[in-house]
């Protein structure tokens, strides 16, 4: 049985190649399935612990590269540099490319089997994990996956269909990784220093005319937890024209919380950043208006969404939240829930975007 493949994104690759027939017995013919990250550096690992092995590459896309080309925010682009490396490996004399190509469809894993020596499956997940809580499936909320893939001008036509509504004046952000700091600088983030970058016309077009002036970036556990790191923090804090707010009782660790960080510099770094650069005030619920030309920032500690609300049955009009307590011994602490808050708002999931009209706090 042989497979043929029509799609190359390298020069060097051209026409159908039928795989079982062309290579040497004593070569060791291996095959890669997926072209982001985890799929170059299988390649790269496979070609200096392997000089006898040549490498097939398979992606369903027509273009290489995953989460390297449509996963980094377009503000970052000494992230995707590393792409060039991927390209020096995917033209190496002994690896070719084949783009278009998706496995269950066009080639089985039988298939790949039979025609290879040895297949890595390097493609990575389809599909967001959910919150698993009720109201997730309404409009108005979104994976954190599916705005930076819209902002990157992900080939997959789901992505340009993609709508985002930024009419009201804030949004919320559920996560406190480094996606979810992502989204929240660019959506405050200029759209003339935007402009520069890789960011697809139709995104910046977006953002442009977006009316959302404060973003809320909101955690399930405290600041000495969170899993966005400081330079990615320190970045959000400098935005030109826009003030990160913090409630002062958020700042005040528990013993556990406090002992983690003495054993953590990083963790100590970050939340020291947090104390010096951002606002501190009593009640982040109930903020002032944002200055002409200017946005905020609210970093929101120990919530977790319990569901997503909806006043017509089709959009999200509202999240309620449950307040949280760290319990436990230092790193091994749990989350105990002690009360509830309800936020209005159109939201977005998973790290979630949600925009939310003017004076929508609601106790």
């Amino acid at each position: 049985s042989t497979a043929c493949l029509n799609v190359s994104y390298f020069p060097k690759t051209s026409g159908c190649r039928t795989f079982a027939n062309d290579a040497v017995r004593s070569e060791l013919k291996c095959c890669v399935v997926g072209s982001g990250p985890a799929g170059f550096y299988s390649v790269e690992s496979i070609l200096k612990s392997l000089p006898n092995a040549r490498i097939d590459i398979l992606e369903s896309l027509p273009v290489p590269f995953g989460l390297v080309r449509s996963g980094v925010a377009p503000d970052h682009p000494e992230v995707k540099v590393v792409a060039n490396k991927f390209e020096q490996l995917a033209t190496h004399e002994r690896c070719s490319y084949f783009g278009n190509v998706r496995v269950g469809r066009d080639v089985s894993v039988d298939e790949l089997r039979t025609l290879y020596d040895a297949v890595v499956l390097a493609y990575g997940a389809d599909h967001d994990r959910e919150l698993g809580i009720a109201g997730e499936t309404l409009a108005g909320v979104h994976a954190a996956r599916d705005f930076v893939g819209w902002l990157n001008a992900h080939p997959d036509p789901y992505y340009r269909a993609m709508k985002f509504n930024l009419t009201g004046d804030q949004a919320v952000v559920i996560g406190q990784g480094n996606v979810s700091v992502d989204v929240g600088r660019m959506l405050l983030r200029s759209p003339d220093e935007l402009h520069p970058t890789d960011i697809s016309p139709q995104a910046l077009d977006a953002l442009r005319a977006s009316s959302v002036r404060r973003v809320h970036v909101v955690g399930r556990r405290g600041p000495a937890q969170a899993a966005f790191t400081t330079k990615e923090m320190r970045e959000l804090l400098g935005l030109d024209g826009c003030t990160t707010y913090i409630a002062r009782d958020q700042l005040v660790l528990n013993p556990a919380s406090q002992e983690e960080l003495n054993k953590d510099r990083a963790r100590r770094r970050l939340v020291e950043l947090l104390q010096q650069k951002a606002t501190v005030v009593d009640d982040v619920w109930h903020l002032p208006p944002d200055s002409p030309g200017r946005k905020s920032l609210v970093l929101h500690f120990q919530l977790s969404p319990v569901r997503f609300v909806s006043v017509d049955g089709h959009a999200v009009s509202a999240t309620e939240f449950e307040k949280t307590r760290l319990e436990g011994p230092p790193g091994g602490q749990v989350r105990r829930h002690t009360s509830r808050r309800r936020v209005a708002s159109m939201f977005w999931r998973c790290t979630v975007i949600t925009s939310i009209p003017t004076g929508s706090c609601l106790p």
